[in-house]
């Protein structure tokens, strides 16, 4: 294997990938937490949303709950399906795949789309591997940007150590009924993003949604679809060897 040096990267832009670049179409329409929803040519404004039926509880209580199910929880896996906005270029890369979660501190994504991507690590050495470049990033977990948005999945975190939390409602703007909406900004300033917004299912406190928003306004959006929990995981998933021919790159 060859090895060079990079330039400074984050993993929020890492996970990304080798995705296809896809132009949006029409208008963008903004909402309060950052996203924006891509309307038809000609589409009329949408309506403002409700007032909340009933009162919100307890920022804290939501934020317990929420640490409370995960401090449950020894994996996760799930399918997800990846949205990243460009801003400075009103542009919308998507991808797709599994992920596994396995504490303490292993998290293995598998990318379908585009096939053959790799973001893994093994507690110890985060590894991105990009197919199509025939390239792999490798820098210990200690020194990346490894978002504490995804970092708390791995035992690895706790959201109120991490976050000042403002709750909301998910209905209306943030288009996620049945839920609430946490918006958190990070006590420590880091160049890896600005807020982060989870979107909770009210049944269960479980995360359903993880929205990242950079500096430069850029939006990396992650939706878990069919989770599981505390399933049997093989620890083998969180070795990753790379191909023949494989360009390392390391900080």
């Amino acid at each position: 294997m060859m090895t060079r040096t990079p330039s400074k990267t984050s993993l929020a832009v890492l996970l990304v990938l080798a995705c296809a670049t896809l132009p949006l179409v029409g208008p963008t329409v903004a909402h309060a937490d950052g996203t924006s929803a891509v309307s038809p040519p000609g589409a009329p404004a949408p309506a403002a949303a409700p007032a909340p039926a009933s009162p919100l509880p307890n920022v804290t209580q939501v934020v317990t709950q929420v640490q409370n199910f995960y401090n449950k929880t020894r994996s996760f896996k799930s399918d997800f399906e990846q949205t990243f906005v460009v801003k400075a270029y009103n542009m919308t890369k998507r991808s797709k795949g599994q992920v596994t979660f396995l504490k303490p501190g292993k998290m293995d994504w598998t990318y379908a789309d585009p096939a053959g991507n790799r973001v893994v690590s093994d507690g110890t050495t985060l590894k991105v591997y990009e197919e199509a470049n025939k390239q792999v990033y490798e820098q210990p977990v200690a020194g990346s940007q490894y978002p504490a948005a995804l970092s708390f999945l791995t035992g690895q975190g706790e959201l109120s150590s991490s976050f000042n939390f403002t709750l909301y409602e998910g209905d209306g703007q943030f288009q996620f009924p049945g839920g609430y909406v946490l918006v958190g900004e990070p006590k420590t300033p880091t160049a890896a993003y600005t807020k982060v917004l989870f979107y909770v299912d009210k049944q269960t406190f479980q995360i359903r949604r993880v929205l990242i928003v950079d500096g430069q306004s850029n939006r990396n959006r992650f939706d878990f679809v069919n989770p599981q929990v505390n399933m049997t995981v093989d620890p083998n998933q969180f070795v990753f060897v790379a191909p023949p021919n494989t360009t390392v790159v390391r900080p």
